[in-house]
């Protein structure tokens, strides 16, 4: 039996309340009522063969509460002049709420739509469209409201959180509701109090004309005749991303490496220092417009993401070259090969052929059929790392003497004084 029943008609209801649409007509004023129902009611020929059950079911429909239904008159051959539903409506939206038992929750609604419509009218069509969440957020929503509020007389106010004065609101609740606020306050100030560039709750701060604390960026000096600070003869420092961008500093090359161990165990390299990287977030390093003069070398995991960040590292400094991130060093360290949990499948245009080559290797399982293959960069052995560096810097001097040659014939690569790297534990 198929016939439409009162726990049908209940679900019917509650997928409108999951949407919504019981809800939203209190904030926007429009009642959907009189809503029909879908509804299938039993044909002639059931009404004949299963009778009794037919009677049962209409005394179970017509004790249903805060419906109304629509009766046709049919003619049977065999049982005569019958009367039978047709169609179930709604009449009034408090009817739906009531066969829902949602009574408590509309009175509630409705009063956070009042509050709305008196302290910030222009956030009732965010009201209107997240009814659900409204109500979710009901014991906080005052609280919100004066945030809008505060906010919307405080246009870019140029301080730190922290420091919004707002009674009964501490600071830590804006924090907290970040990701909530940013669809309001988006709603509340005009565009140009609004900075479009900054999205996410990581960036609310910027959006909105607060102070935010400092990024920092951290690096050792690898050379210690490279004059930084009195003091560490290999200096650890951590500036924020302007100090960074006015520094002076005197190094030919820059290495980033994204594993905080192998940032510190990095050997000592002549005229070098090396970043502790922060994943994707390479803007505050590309205030250091001082680093384009600079050798810079990438090492990040040989993963699908590692490539990822070089393609946007490279977004910013063209000229980056990838360091130990090789399909040798790959091959080499088969034994310690990982699994990349959520491997990342967009196309990389900033890669050079070797790297995407292995890219697309590693996203497409080309190798050992492998899926989502992972080498981590603190699983390559610091031998490794020491004659990889070595390669490097003999190139580079390789490189310099051929120059020198092109440019001064006269000058032999005789005077020329190699680079060495000093071992970690001089």
């Amino acid at each position: 039996m198929s016939w439409t029943s009162g726990s049908d008609l209940k679900a019917q209801l509650s997928r409108l309340w999951e949407r919504g649409d019981l809800l939203r007509p209190l904030a926007i004023g429009a009642d959907p009522c009189p809503l029909r129902l879908r509804f299938k009611a039993p044909g002639n020929e059931e009404l004949a063969s299963e009778f009794e059950a037919v009677r049962s079911w209409l005394a179970e429909l017509t004790r249903i509460e805060h419906i109304r239904i629509e009766w046709r008159e049919v003619h049977h051959r065999v049982l005569g002049m019958q009367r039978l539903p047709q169609a179930i409506w709604i009449d009034r939206l408090t009817g739906a709420h009531a066969l829902l038992e949602k009574q408590q929750e509309a009175t509630r609604f409705a009063q956070l739509v009042a509050h709305t419509r008196a302290v910030q009218p222009r956030l009732l069509d965010w009201v209107a469209q997240h009814p659900l969440q409204t109500l979710a957020l009901e014991p906080k929503w005052p609280s919100l409201l004066a945030v809008a509020r505060w906010v919307g007389a405080h246009p870019r106010p140029g301080i730190y959180l922290r420091q919004v004065d707002i009674p009964g609101v501490h600071s830590k609740f804006i924090e907290t509701y970040r990701a909530v606020l940013i669809e309001l306050l988006d709603r509340v100030l005009p565009a140009e109090a609004i900075d479009a560039e900054h999205t996410g709750v990581n960036h609310f701060a910027a959006r909105y004309g607060f102070l935010d604390k400092p990024s920092l960026i951290r690096f050792r000096v690898l050379d210690s005749t490279v004059p930084l600070l009195h003091g560490p003869r290999l200096p650890d420092l951590a500036l924020d991303a302007n100090s960074f961008a006015r520094l002076n500093i005197h190094v030919r090359r820059v290495f980033i490496t994204e594993n905080e161990t192998n940032f510190l165990a990095f050997p000592p390299v002549p005229d070098s220092i090396v970043i502790f990287g922060a994943g994707y977030g390479w803007d505050v390093l590309a205030k250091a417009r001082w680093l384009d003069q600079c050798a810079i070398y990438y090492w990040g995991d040989i993963d699908t993401h590692g490539y990822a960040i070089l393609d946007q590292l490279r977004s910013h400094f063209a000229h980056v070259t990838s360091f130990l991130m090789d399909r040798a060093t790959l091959m080499a360290h088969e034994y310690w090969w990982g699994d990349e949990p959520m491997p990342t499948l967009r196309e990389l245009n900033r890669l050079n052929e070797a790297e995407k080559t292995l890219y697309e290797d590693i996203r497409d399982n080309r190798i050992g059929h492998r899926h989502g293959l992972r080498l981590e960069q603190e699983r390559i052995g610091f031998s490794h790392v020491h004659t990889a560096l070595g390669t490097l810097l003999a190139a580079e001097a390789s490189s310099a003497a051929a120059v020198l040659q092109m440019t001064a014939p006269d000058t032999g690569s005789a005077n020329m004084k190699p680079f060495t790297i000093e071992p970690t534990n001089k």
